[in-house]
């Protein structure tokens, strides 16, 4: 799952061709280094579907304030360059599988 920052948001994210997970997540957040895992095993089921990036709030706090971030891990799904919903707080796999599949 590749790691993006300010300045690569912009492309990576709101011009994408297909949907985008973004996973805001931080270094010293426990919580997002247990759902880790989860989002890579996703970003492969997903593959074609959904492209995967996170976000270091403490790295990009501007893209964390930008779209209302106040808590770790905070899973964004973005369509068209413009977010349609969130998931705050680590959840079991097959939520996020569900979740997602819902919107993809």
């Amino acid at each position: 799952m590749q790691q993006i920052n300010s300045e690569q948001f912009d492309n990576t994210v709101l011009e994408a061709a297909t949907p985008v997970l973004v996973d805001f997540t931080a270094t010293w957040c426990g919580p997002c280094q247990r759902l880790a895992p989860t989002l890579e095993t996703l970003s492969k089921e997903f593959e074609g579907k959904a492209t995967f990036v996170k976000v270091d709030i403490d790295e990009s706090p501007n893209l964390a304030e930008q779209y209302g971030v106040e808590g770790v891990p905070t899973l964004m799904l973005f369509k068209g360059g413009e977010p349609v919903d969130r998931m705050v707080g680590g959840a079991p796999k097959p939520a996020i599988s569900g979740w997602l599949s819902s919107h993809v």
